[in-house]
């Protein structure tokens, strides 16, 4: 597993929001890039301690840890708390793919009444309530780069982007904010 605590946070001390809308650059997480065949999602479900979802834009969440459908055979594992999710996945004694993408990925939290609008200003999938419950996830573009955006409640994201773009999506996410909050 990576050693988070010696690495800088690529967004560390960045603020931005308006009066509808907070962006918050979220606290250092372990993750991985976990692919695997349908019959191992219930080992790998075990060892992780929540249920690998296999429907798509679905997720799961338990305790800090996040486990997010990427695609039939993929998923992006969270932990809040810096977990190792390779030794986890490992343990599961079942075929599958764990890489950890750690230092790859940094996030920023989007909450607030204007949550919606302000990831609308940059992102062609609707994020609206009805399209986009609490819980989904979807691998998407927010300008022109690459995110995974997770809705955590009604007026909170979790925006997971690359390090090497997160300045990008931040500034992008800044300006956005502000019209959403006109």
């Amino acid at each position: 597993m990576a050693d988070l605590a010696t690495r800088k946070l690529p967004l560390s001390g960045r603020h931005g929001g308006s009066a509808t809308v907070r962006l918050t650059p979220a606290a250092s997480a372990s993750r991985i890039s976990l692919r695997a065949p349908a019959d191992s999602v219930g080992g790998l479900s075990h060892a992780l301690g929540l249920q690998v979802p296999t429907r798509p834009k679905t997720s799961a969440s338990d305790n800090g840890r996040h486990a997010l459908w990427i695609g039939p055979d993929e998923w992006l594992v969270i932990d809040e708390n810096g977990a190792d999710l390779v030794g986890a996945a490992a343990s599961s004694g079942v075929l599958h793919s764990a890489t950890d993408v750690s230092h790859r990925n940094t996030a920023v939290i989007v909450s607030g009444p204007g949550a919606e609008a302000t990831l609308a200003g940059g992102c062609p999938q609707d994020v609206s309530l009805g399209a986009f419950p609490v819980g989904a996830c979807s691998r998407t573009l927010l300008g022109k780069a690459e995110v995974v955006i997770l809705r955590l409640d009604d007026q909170t994201f979790r925006v997971e982007v690359w390090r090497s773009f997160s300045d990008y999506a931040f500034g992008l996410l800044s300006e956005a904010a502000e019209d959403a909050g006109l």
